[in-house]
């Protein structure tokens, strides 16, 4: 019997450092890192996705960091619309190059149904985007589609997060167009990698103080003027620019609150996903938790995974 080739996944909460450890990884085991953040795919969004920043010196097409590769990022325009079965598909075309020059494949991030699709192999709905439905149900408010999706898909509503409205706007077009449960629809085949999971885990109130921080510095580097750019050229209610962040400060540019509202909600958002967050990983008793960024404690888990 053939053995599956080897995948590191670095999860957990936004701010938790999962991109510095996933550097530093990458130098000591030859790796390559394929982002797992369901905003860094979108070209033009920097800032407010906290996308680690490209080598100045790269003229070359793929993105460095640091002399590492990632694959993933900067690959979508904010106005197209990115599925989990397009990051799935491409994940594994990045996953088999990498593992065809020899190197260690390091997804990295913290959308837990991307790490999720690969981990388990999960299957995709093949139901194409209606956008004469997803249309109609834009319109709703976020508490009638989670209505909908409850009197529709209730197996559904029990599973996915119910305050990130893009999903719960794709569970219901797959429900609704095809008659069946979106839940029923996503199961799993076998495994494809032998996958290890390392985990930062962060006492709730520094990683607070982490995404506070964060939050402040990307408003001193251009959050603003960033948010401003996009909106001349894409309305607000595209599925890439209601991503916390752009959602709120474009609320400000538009007249609706005061920068300080802005920031403030902004942050509670944030720490609101990162709750939710730490819930979802938590249910995954395979990830391998350190404390912080304990790199010396990452690195010895890789190389037992790797001898083993």
């Amino acid at each position: 019997m053939s053995k599956l080739p080897k995948v590191l996944f670095i999860v957990g909460q936004t701010a938790s450092g999962k991109t510095a450890l996933a550097i530093a990884l990458a130098k000591q085991f030859n790796g390559a890192i394929i982002n797992a953040d369901s905003r860094q795919v979108y070209k033009k969004m920097n800032i407010l996705t906290a996308k680690p920043l490209r080598d100045p010196n790269n003229t070359r097409s793929e993105y460095l960091v640091e002399g590492i590769k990632h694959y993933l990022i900067d690959i979508c325009d904010p106005g197209k619309t990115f599925t989990l079965a397009d990051f799935k598909k491409q994940a594994q075309e990045a996953i088999k190059e990498i593992l065809e020059h020899g190197q260690l494949p390091i997804i990295v991030g913290g959308t837990g149904l991307y790490i999720w699709s690969l981990v388990d192999n999960l299957d995709i709905p093949a139901i194409a985007p209606n956008k004469k439905l997803r249309d109609s149900l834009e319109e709703k408010s976020l508490a009638d589609l989670v209505k909908l999706l409850k009197n529709n898909d209730p197996q559904t509503a029990e599973k996915i997060d119910l305050k990130n409205k893009r999903r719960v706007l794709r569970a219901l077009e797959v429900s609704l167009s095809s008659g069946e449960s979106f839940a029923k629809q996503a199961t799993k085949s076998d495994f494809i990698y032998d996958s290890l999971q390392i985990g930062l885990r962060w006492h709730r109130a520094e990683i607070f103080k982490r995404i506070e921080h964060r939050i402040d510095e990307q408003i001193k580097n251009g959050a603003l003027e960033e948010t401003k750019k996009l909106l001349k050229d894409y309305p607000i209610n595209l599925p890439s620019l209601t991503s916390i962040g752009y959602k709120q400060i474009g609320a400000f540019l538009k007249g609706e609150c005061s920068l300080e509202e802005a920031v403030a909600q902004f942050k509670r958002d944030t720490r609101h996903y990162a709750k939710r967050q730490e819930t979802w990983f938590k249910r995954d008793d395979r990830i391998q938790w350190i404390e912080k960024n304990d790199t010396e404690m990452a690195v010895k888990l890789v190389k037992v995974f790797l001898k083993k």
